[in-house]
């Protein structure tokens, strides 16, 4: 139970009350039978009625048992009940002194805390039914009184209040159920998704590396069985083994510094995609509503690519025309453009995707559309990635907004690797 907004003092008092539950039932009782003693002496009725020793035994005994009203609610009830019964049959010095009441009211509110609806009413129904009853049959007042309609009120009143914070309880305690429920599933989720990203990360890596391993082993096993009888074919294998080592770790390394991204996709099931199949990608984006041109060089004028270049180049069209889709909207025309260019460092793969700007795009903080890549709150990592990726490949990437509205993303990919980087 959280302590109320009191001062220091309040608070470590009610924190103390909390944890010794008899040391707050002591109290309870007492100031019930402080009620039961003022309520008896300042009704109209009573002032000029002496306070008889029999009712202050009665007011005693029902104070005292609410101590044990946690551990016994029910038959704490019927106990008060009991005596508060006693109290208004047996009185012959006038009206019955109906304060008594005050220990049934916090008997029933207890034991309607501690059970369920029906029982709460069924126990409700019958205290009210008994102490009217016998306050209508046995007191000298007229039956209509208002003492004993206050007898009612007060039974009905202490079920409602007892059956109203279970309730609440009942309520905090399914809220926090559901939080921890709900922790639990994210620690699980979080679980998952290391494992799925782990199945990713090996498959992309056996995807890009496993076929120049192999090939290593295959010419290592060809210059080991002919070093002896035909060494030209042999340093021609070793040559093999050579440059397949180097591309290997080349696109080890490229693959082992995409690790640092965020924000992939769900982890794949089967080998790493490549431009090979662009148009299935592009077919995705098409069923959404949005209009994409490709314009890619045919595969004989691109060349053999490298396993790490053909993904990162499908992964650059894959995040620019998934951010063209949700920060441009469906109804803007993306434009891809593909094509091998040279250049005195050697010749590169250029991969391009442009938007027009022509879908309804969500504003940003300052009335301004946010960029592709960007989230709307800054908490993107779609240009990140995109970068980290094609760094990776020592190329460059470049993203900014067009002049006359839309897009840019513009990627170049070197085919060569680079001398001394390994």
């Amino acid at each position: 139970m959280t302590p109320l907004a009191v001062g220091p003092g309040l608070a470590r008092s009610h924190r103390w009350l909390c944890a010794h539950p008899r040391a707050l039932d002591t109290l309870v009782a007492i100031g019930v039978l402080a009620l039961i003693l003022i309520g008896a002496v300042a009704s109209p009725r009573m002032r000029h009625q002496p306070l008889g020793p029999f009712f202050v035994l009665l007011a005693v005994l029902v104070a005292a048992s609410l101590v044990f009203r946690r551990d016994l609610p029910r038959g704490v009830l019927a106990f008060t009940v009991a005596l508060t019964l006693v109290e208004i049959v047996t009185n012959d010095e006038g009206p019955p002194r109906t304060s008594i009441v005050f220990g049934v009211v916090v008997a029933l509110y207890t034991a309607a805390t501690r059970t369920d609806r029906p029982t709460t009413w069924r126990l409700g129904a019958a205290t009210a039914v008994l102490l009217t009853g016998a306050g209508m049959l046995f007191a000298l007042n007229p039956w209509y009184s208002q003492e004993n309609w206050g007898l009612f009120a007060w039974a009905g009143l202490a079920a409602a209040t007892g059956d109203a914070v279970r309730s609440r309880r009942a309520y905090i305690a399914a809220i926090e159920e559901r939080a921890v429920r709900a922790e639990r599933t994210r620690e699980e989720e979080a679980r998952r998704r290391v494992a799925e990203e782990r199945l990713r990360i090996a498959r992309e890596l056996h995807d890009v590396v496993a076929h120049h391993i192999a090939l290593v082993n295959v010419q290592a096993g060809v210059a080991s069985h002919v070093m002896d009888n035909r060494p030209d074919q042999a340093k021609e294998a070793l040559a093999h083994v050579r440059q397949a080592s180097r591309s290997a770790l080349e696109e080890l390394r490229a693959t082992v510094g995409l690790l640092r991204q965020y924000g992939d996709p769900a982890a794949p099931t089967e080998p790493a995609p490549g431009l090979a199949v662009l148009d299935q990608l592009v077919d995705g984006f098409v069923r959404a509503g949005m209009r994409v041109r490709v314009r890619a060089a045919p595969p004989e004028a691109l060349g053999p690519l490298p396993g790490s270049v053909d993904l990162t180049a499908y992964r650059v069209v894959q995040e620019a025309l998934t951010n063209v889709h949700k920060h441009a909207g469906p109804g803007a025309t993306a434009e891809i453009r593909i094509a091998r260019v040279g250049g005195a460092a050697g010749s590169a793969l250029e991969v391009t995707v442009e938007d027009d700007g022509a879908g309804t795009r969500p504003e940003g903080p300052e009335g301004e559309p946010p960029a592709p890549g960007e989230e709307t709150g800054g908490g993107g990592h779609g240009l990140l990635g995109m970068r980290e990726r094609v760094t990776a490949l020592s190329g460059s990437c470049e993203a900014a907004p067009l002049p006359e509205g839309g897009f840019r993303v513009r990627v170049r990919l070197p085919l060569q690797p680079r001398r001394g980087g390994d």
